[in-house]
């Protein structure tokens, strides 16, 4: 899930979320907060009262956190608003002395986070069970997972170098500290089953995943050679290991890191002589193997914010070995665009993708279907 916006005034979207299971997203505009079914694009519901800055969902039940934008004294920007779509009542509201930068929910959390604080509440009886000092923390950059048995959530550690803080929210205690790039975070993002972290630097050249239970880094993948910003992060389905990591970036390009192939590959790779001598790390950066890039996808310095829906793996039954992978990626750019791919890897580590459909985000009614 992204966080509020930080582009240029003349953005139409002042924020874009995906619910838990990236089943519905919302998003937030000057004049209000849209709800819209991902595999239809169906608009679902809309509220035009004022600007939103965060719209979360929780699933795809009628509970929505909301914060406005502060064009007007009922949305503060420092009010957190629990608000039921069903009845379009407001069932809880809690006031901050600071601005909200980003809201997160899960069906027992609700994660609240300020510049220097972060907030930890049970969601049913909205008691506060934890308070966490952080650093300076402007763009409320933070990462969550909705897994009640894996629940952490991830803050920066630092100002001047890129490591992260992971935090159990349903046993409140400090996991782990991960130290990741030498440049501050500027995106992370934990698998929906809470076992992996991705994280990238302010310098936006390299994405690192570790696993979240000993803190150990799995891969290394270098997205360029030029320093770009990176918008978001995002993991494949998770059973195990996730399949796919999508990263959209400033360039207008997504790129993505097949997690599955780089696998299978490094067993092969372990097994071999190359094995012995390059260690794994290293040969993660210089193999391109696993990175597929769509070019263009989105307008260069246009923010965008992409999430992998569906993963479907086909195997080899006489010898268990990756064939192909199959996935289905959206993504929404914050000039008012939902866009959907389908995308295809084949055993020969070849990518094709076509783009499925798109439509414009605030022309579509609640009658009518794009």
């Amino acid at each position: 899930m992204a966080n509020h916006s930080s582009s240029s005034s003349s953005s139409p979207i002042l924020c874009a979320s995906f619910n838990q299971d990236n089943s519905c997203f919302a998003v937030g505009t000057r004049d209000g907060f849209r709800i819209f079914d991902t595999n239809t694009g169906t608009l679902c519901y809309e509220r035009a009262v004022g600007g939103f800055v965060i719209v979360e969902m929780l699933f795809s039940s009628s509970l929505l956190a909301i914060v406005g934008a502060g064009d007007q004294p009922s949305l503060s920007p420092r009010r957190l608003c629990l608000f039921n779509t069903t009845t379009g009542a407001a069932l809880r509201e809690l006031n901050f002395l600071t601005s909200i930068l980003a809201v997160r929910m899960n069906r027992k959390r609700l994660i609240v986070i300020l510049q220097d604080k972060a907030y930890v509440y049970e969601l049913n009886s909205m008691t506060i069970l934890d308070t966490i000092d952080t650093v300076p923390n402007i763009k409320g950059l933070c990462a969550f997972s909705p897994c009640l048995d894996a629940c952490y959530l991830a803050l920066p550690a630092s100002t001047t170098k890129g490591s992260a803080l992971l935090y159990n929210v349903m046993d409140r205690h400090l996991h782990c500290e991960i130290g990741a790039h030498r440049s501050p975070l500027a995106a992370m993002v934990l698998s929906s089953n809470g076992m992996y972290i991705a994280t990238a630097s302010e310098q936006g050249t390299i994405i690192r995943v570790h696993l979240v239970s000993d803190a150990t880094k799995s891969y290394s993948f270098r997205r360029g050679t030029y320093p770009s910003t990176i918008f978001s992060l995002s993991f494949g389905p998770a059973k195990q290991l996730p399949d796919i990591l999508a990263a959209s970036s400033s360039s207008g390009s997504i790129h993505l890191f097949t997690l599955a192939f780089a696998s299978s590959l490094r067993s092969k790779r372990s097994s071999g002589f190359l094995g012995f001598i390059i260690p794994d790390a290293v040969s993660d950066v210089l193999d391109p193997a696993y990175h597929h890039i769509l070019h263009n996808a989105v307008p260069a310095g246009v923010k965008s914010y992409a999430v992998i829906r569906k993963v479907e793996n086909v195997i080899d039954t006489s010898s268990s070995e990756l064939l192909a992978c199959r996935t289905n990626m959206c993504v929404i750019t914050y000039n008012g665009y939902f866009q959907e791919y389908n995308l295809s890897i084949d055993a020969q580590n070849e990518l094709s993708w076509t783009l499925g459909h798109e439509f414009n985000l605030l022309s579509v009614t609640l009658d009518k279907a794009p």
